[in-house]
């Protein structure tokens, strides 16, 4: 099977790259069009702001490339909320993939997010062996409200999407690689999707 990560200089991709290898899979880290449309399968990372990401996916012409994608898609973090309709974060259009906007937490909880928190109402095969309410690991400011196109709820202040999908699109707001025995449990089934 050929995994790649999208390596577009805005993500933690070897954290990535070693949770993959840990499940005895390997992967490649390319920007090149051709691989990526290649891939059996496709991760999107993410981490920063997201104006300065969607300029370093416009510079490569990625932008244009990832809502084309046929193979199943993961964005992770930054990269599922870059998969969506647009972001406060920077005022920034996102790939519209997901028909959701990304808001700024704006309840009476510290921002950012950063800590251990459940993950709910899982309705995927994304999720198959993960218990509802299990531990995802956090890190973020901006979220996506539930629409018909979440898959996973986590609430902090609110109730908001912390997994998406649609068609062969799929999005985590938390780090799988980042998650422990619950992370690698789902990055092992969006590879065997």
């Amino acid at each position: 099977m050929k995994i790649v990560i999208i390596n577009y200089g805005a993500g933690n991709i070897q954290s990535i790259k070693f949770a993959i290898e840990r499940l005895g899979f390997k992967a490649t880290l390319s920007n090149d069009e051709e691989e990526i449309r290649s891939a059996d399968k496709v991760i999107f990372p993410g981490v920063g702001e997201a104006s300065s990401a969607m300029s370093k996916l416009r510079e490569t012409g990625l932008d244009k490339v990832i809502p084309t994608l046929k193979q199943p898609v993961l964005g992770i973090c930054l990269g599922m909320q870059l998969m969506c309709n647009r972001s406060e974060e920077g005022n920034t259009e996102g790939l519209r993939i997901f028909d959701v906007d990304v808001l700024r937490f704006r309840e009476s909880v510290k921002v950012p997010q950063i800590q251990w928190n459940k993950i709910t109402d899982l309705k995927s095969p994304l999720f198959k062996g993960v218990e509802d309410g299990s531990f995802i690991y956090m890190v973020h400011s901006f979220y996506a409200p539930v629409t018909t196109e979440t898959i996973a709820t986590t609430s902090y202040g609110i109730p908001y999407g912390s997994a998406f999908a649609k068609d062969n699109f799929y999005g985590t707001q938390f780090h799988p690689e980042k998650s422990s025995n619950v992370g690698e449990q789902i990055l092992k089934n969006f590879l065997e999707l």
